[in-house]
């Protein structure tokens, strides 16, 4: 990979929290509000398959070898993620459509999947610079950048194979790429509670949040798998309930949520229960999380 490494604060220098007007927070949360209620309703059961720790890490390492924020890492990896279950639906369809040859089917079948696997890396890396055009505090990752890391590795493509790939992944998502990340809903939360004059600086719960985050979306699945046994109180939980469930790995609030109040809580132990359940400010981060964990025991 070309270019310097840095330290993974070193995005963090000019975000300052309190200086947006209190009208433009409640707009924000309203809206992000909004989206989660539509992200949740139409959650498929295919959601979460591409989140896989090996796949999340390569995006976190070359977003920051590429020195690009860190939302621009969860946003790649949305992308990629929503991406490819398209990708994978579309495979699916074909398959359905085909003439029914066992034989013939079996060999479509594996063509398309050998081509989904033979540019993955190819699509990985374009979510990743696509992701970083969405920012304006970010520098966009140029064709060479990205044409030199894939040779790196082996891989030889050129600027139109590129642009091409680009376009792909534009047209699969209808060119809707600007997708909501838990890390919007934890900044916007946060604001929230700097003006409810939250004991813990919002500025150092926002970097314990960003590492949590991390670990969320490295150990994304171990830890829904835990959340899920311990909401239904079992052990092996059904297919059809792992299925109810989808909906709540995709409550980007319920994440937010529970991202500030661990976050709290590691950074002062007195303070971590005011993030939740405030009286101060009912229509606040402790209305969302009860709200949120009501919702948990009813999709379950």
């Amino acid at each position: 990979m070309d270019g310097p490494m840095r330290p993974r604060s070193a995005s963090l220098v000019d975000f300052q929290f309190g200086v947006v007007a209190t009208e433009t927070i409640e707009d924000a949360l309203l809206h992000l509000a909004q989206q989660n209620e539509q992200a949740v309703r139409e959650a498929s059961g295919q959601l979460g398959r591409f989140r896989e720790p090996q796949i999340v890490e390569f995006v976190f390492l070359l977003s920051e070898q590429w020195c690009l924020e860190k939302s621009v890492s969860y946003q790649a990896v949305e992308i990629l993620e929503r991406f490819m279950v398209k990708q994978a639906e579309n495979i699916c369809r074909q398959a359905t459509i085909q003439p029914r040859d066992n034989k013939r089917e079996s060999q479509n079948w594996r063509a398309l999947k050998q081509q989904l696997v033979n540019k993955f890396t190819l699509r990985l890396v374009s979510c990743v610079q696509l992701a970083s055009k969405l920012s304006f505090r970010n520098k966009i990752i140029s064709n060479i950048t990205v044409l030199n890391f894939l040779q790196a590795l082996g891989y030889l493509h050129t600027k139109e194979e590129l642009l091409e790939s680009e376009l792909d992944v534009l047209k699969s998502l209808n060119f809707q790429i600007n997708l909501p990340t838990p890390l919007a809903y934890v900044e916007t939360l946060l604001e929230v509670l700097g003006y409810n004059g939250c004991l813990v600086p919002a500025m150092r719960l926002h970097a314990t949040c960003l590492t949590l985050l991390d670990l969320v979306y490295l150990l994304h699945e171990p830890i829904y798998e835990s959340l899920l046994r311990a909401s239904i109180e079992n052990s092996t939980p059904s297919q059809l309930q792992g299925e109810k469930f989808t909906s709540v790995k995709e409550d980007f609030m319920l994440l937010a949520v529970g991202i500030i109040a661990a976050s709290a809580f590691i950074q002062n132990h007195e303070c971590w229960s005011q993030v939740c359940t405030t009286e101060q400010d009912q229509h606040g981060c402790g209305a969302f999380a009860e709200h949120h964990w009501y919702c948990l025991g009813k999709h379950c």
